[in-house]
């Protein structure tokens, strides 16, 4: 079995974060999930997967367990549970960074489609390895 590698970006809130109640809004939070996948994605490709491919939501679940407030460190972290076919399961966690809270946790479906003919692909192997580590025993 491979362990998946994990990807993390730190984030500071900004007032253009927050709804009218002076916490992150929910879309924000969206917006991080879609953010950190991204980012992970562009980290570990080779310039001819970006050149060739691009990756679409199917689905996010997302739990909401504690706010953050303006100024607040966030830690998001990210990691690809799995792959199937064409598809990909990405996990997302932010905490707070000072307190280690868990403020947010999702799950989204990802499928990845060729460029040219924005038809879905079967995720090749090598493009599955740059996101797990050595191969370990349970």
């Amino acid at each position: 079995m491979l362990k998946a590698q994990l990807f993390e970006l730190r984030i500071v809130v900004r007032s253009s974060h927050l709804d009218e109640m002076e916490h992150v809004n929910n879309v924000q939070y969206l917006q991080w999930v879609q953010d950190v996948a991204k980012a992970h994605w562009e980290h570990n490709a080779l310039n001819q997967w970006l050149t060739d491919h691009v990756w679409v939501a199917l689905s996010h679940h997302i739990e909401y367990k504690r706010p953050a407030f303006l100024g607040d460190r966030l830690l998001v972290k990210t990691h690809v549970h799995s792959f199937e076919g064409a598809k990909s399961i990405r996990q997302v966690r932010i905490f707070n960074e000072e307190t280690n809270a868990l403020l947010v946790q999702s799950s989204s479906e990802w499928c990845l489609l060729k460029k040219a003919s924005m038809k879905p692909c079967r995720i090749p192997q090598e493009m599955m390895l740059p996101f797990f580590g050595e191969a370990f025993n349970e």
